[in-house]
């Protein structure tokens, strides 16, 4: 009997998917465990794999369209089965989910919608818009341009780098031609389904399409108080042809007009390890880029700066006089800054927070620290300590471990701990998973492992989803004290200070301590004041007294 393949929801936020690319035909026999296409999701491109063993009978989608999850896909079933029944009632299905709003009114002669009034029939050339990369993502920017007007791309050829809110992702193309149209610059941000480009036979008359575009995007369908009727819009941005360009930053021979330094991630790598200013480096790469060559080319400059000015002591001073010049520079935002903002702003003026500080004795966390170093097989943190203790102390108090969804609570059974990652565009908060179950070492490589992919841009999915609780810790830095803004659907962060060393009373004597402050912020929707001090002091009795913590 045939089976649908229907669009799976690949990530929690996932809504719908575009099918990147077909892997397979019509007519082709597949497996179980096949991949049959790329699904480009709200976070990633990822495979999808057949669950079943027949024929491919049927492909309901083309490559490039947007398919809602549990939308069908495709058919696999026998050789030579009929599936016009199914057919039929997928189709039945589909035409019940869509309101039907002109069986409300008397049949009538509709004049062509604008788009249709176009004809665009016979024009071998296809437009390239912004992909919905991510379920927050409205609109993306254009990080750089791989190719150039009138080159020949072929379908799969990487056209551009587009920084979206969670990542800065390749843009393919699916269509074999003349790259005859690149509508946005280096640097500018483009709605999602905004003009990109223009892919097509040489010669082939594009302005129409641009035409038919731009009229489809003013016309938009709302729904007022029950009624249904189509109101004009202005497109955010115009998909006709830029008489001038916007202005940008000045941008150097190694840096896009966002800011954002074109170099090879090996460079990037290579550059840190020999501590070099990856900024001061000029790329020979495409288009500037910065490549391993240039890293390993670059040789740092050796000019001191002019040393303290020396001359007779003189009780008359003369001011010499300085002509200056005030400058300053804009940068437009990258969207993981534009979506940082949107939901911490959200998150602070719509949860109630209040805060819990706690002053935590670390002297006997750092002799066990020190112990324990001396036989791991990998260097443990003092964050990392302080994961594993969260953890513990989260199974003990279960009430903080919660999250709040509006008209009820969830009380989640396992712990997901969030660790906050500071990166160049903004911050990422990478998940360590069932963070109570695993030694202290495990987790330390597993953050090691997770911060670096963060900062090389290479999280997946699953990486940064179904955080029960964060941890943002700035001790590092030199930070005594701080609060943080919770991180939905979390009820809960706690903000990490540094280690201090100070006067601490003990035992009656006044003696040298190693003090660190922790504040946790709480949703007083979800968590009471009375439970979260529970919680911080089950912390303070585990990091003041390590060895329960592996108890």
């Amino acid at each position: 009997m045939a089976e649908v393949i229907r669009m799976p929801k690949m990530s929690d936020t996932m809504e719908d998917g575009v099918l990147a690319k077909w892997l397979k035909k019509e007519g082709d026999e597949i497996k179980s465990g096949d991949i049959i296409a790329e699904v480009e999701t709200d976070k990633a491109t990822m495979e999808l794999e057949a669950y079943d063993d027949g024929i491919l009978l049927h492909l309901g989608v083309k490559n490039g369209e947007v398919v809602p999850v549990n939308g069908v896909l495709a058919i696999v079933g026998k050789k030579g089965e009929n599936i016009d029944d199914l057919l039929n009632e997928i189709s039945e299905t589909t035409e019940k989910d869509t309101p039907d709003v002109a069986s409300k009114e008397p049949a009538k002669e509709e004049a062509p919608s604008p788009e249709e009034a176009i004809d665009t029939s016979g024009i071998k050339a296809s437009l390239i818009t912004m992909p919905k990369m991510s379920d927050t993502m409205t609109e993306g920017t254009i990080a750089s341009w791989l190719k150039k007007e009138g080159e020949e791309v072929k379908s799969g050829d990487v056209l551009a780098e587009i920084e979206t809110d969670k990542a800065t992702m390749e843009l393919e193309s699916y269509e074999d031609g003349i790259l005859l149209y690149i509508g946005p610059k280096t640097g500018e941000s483009v709605p999602v389904d905004g003009v990109l480009a223009v892919i097509g036979a040489k010669g082939a008359d594009f302005n129409k399409l641009l035409m038919a575009h731009e009229a489809k995007s003013k016309t938009t369908e709302v729904k007022t108080e029950g009624e249904t009727k189509a109101v004009e819009s202005v497109p955010e941005v115009s998909t006709a042809i830029p008489t001038q360009a916007p202005p940008v930053p000045v941008e150097t021979s190694t840096s896009g007009s966002n800011g954002r330094i074109k170099a090879s991630p090996l460079a990037k790598i290579l550059a840190g390890e020999k501590g070099y200013d990856i900024s001061m480096i000029k790329g020979t790469g495409d288009g500037g880029r910065i490549v391993k060559r240039d890293v390993e080319a670059f040789v740092p400059s050796t000019a001191s700066a002019p040393g303290p000015m020396t001359g007779p002591e003189t009780t008359d001073i003369v001011l010499p006089e300085i002509v200056g010049e005030e400058r300053y520079e804009e940068v437009p935002l990258s969207q993981m800054r534009k979506i940082i903002a949107q939901r911490l702003a959200e998150s602070k003026f719509s949860s109630p927070h209040f805060y819990l500080t706690m002053e935590i004795n670390m002297d006997k966390a750092i002799e066990a620290r020190q112990s324990m170093n001396e036989v791991s097989p990998v260097k443990i943190s003092f964050n990392d300590m302080i994961i594993k203790a969260v953890a513990v102390a989260l199974r003990k108090h279960p009430k903080v471990n919660v999250s709040w969804l509006g008209d009820k609570i969830r009380f989640n059974k396992h712990i997901h701990i969030g660790v906050a990652v500071a990166v160049e565009e903004g911050l990422l908060v990478p998940v360590v998973r069932f963070a109570d179950n695993k030694t202290l070492s495990h987790i330390a490589t597993e953050v090691k492992s997770l911060a670096t992919r963060a900062h090389e841009k290479k999280l997946q999915p699953e990486d940064w989803e179904g955080n029960t609780f964060t941890i943002s810790n700035l001790g590092m830095f030199g930070i005594e004290e701080f609060t943080a803004i919770i991180n939905p659907p979390d009820a809960c962060i706690l903000a990490v200070g540094g280690i201090k060393q100070t006067a601490v009373v003990k035992e009656g004597q006044l003696v040298p301590g190693n003090l660190m402050k922790v504040t946790m912020s709480c949703d007083h929707r979800a968590v009471d004041g009375m439970v979260g001090s529970a919680f911080l002091q089950t912390l303070k009795e585990l990091l003041e007294d390590p060895v329960r913590i592996l108890i």
